[in-house]
């Protein structure tokens, strides 16, 4: 394998890091909320904040996806002679810098939310006006980052001519 050939596994190998832990936390912070049982919902954010935290949101002792993905694409993109003039290339750039925007304050939600349940479960009470408002800014960072998601990966294969 080459260097180009090895970038581009590694770019595509963090898209499915980010896509598949987002898409995942996603899912089991859902139906958790679903259930309304503060325990569960505890539980489960409990496992999320950790798994967003560790690949998608924050440097740990080795770089993430969240932080690697940007550096092997500039790599791949030097590889491969592309420039940042390329008009999919910027777009793609710029949606990333959206997606973020919108991930980061949801790392930050979700601790929040678990924080919250963990009182319900402690004082043995349903789930709090605050949690449930939480989740409803939560779900609302959730849609435009995942559409955002769904246009990246499409510009990413695609790489379809666009002018500027």
């Amino acid at each position: 394998m080459d260097w180009g050939e090895f970038l581009r596994a590694a770019h595509v190998l963090g898209a499915c890091v980010l896509i598949g832990t987002g898409s995942g936390i996603a899912f089991f912070m859902l139906m958790a909320h679903r259930t309304s049982d503060p325990s569960f919902v505890a539980q489960t954010a409990s496992v999320v904040v950790v798994a967003d935290m560790l690949f998608t949101a924050t440097a740990t002792a080795t770089a993430t996806a969240a932080i690697a993905q940007p550096i092997i694409g500039y790599l791949l993109m030097q590889h491969l002679g592309w420039s940042f003039s390329e008009g999919w290339l910027a777009l793609s750039l710029a949606l990333y810098v959206f997606i973020r925007l919108f991930c980061l304050p949801v790392v930050w939600i979700q601790t929040k939310m678990r924080d919250e349940a963990r009182i319900s479960v402690q004082q043995h009470l349903a789930l709090t006006p605050r949690y449930n408002r939480l989740y409803r800014i939560w779900f609302a960072c959730g849609v435009p980052a995942f559409s955002a998601i769904v246009v990246l990966l499409w510009l990413m294969v695609t790489r379809p001519h666009i002018a500027f």
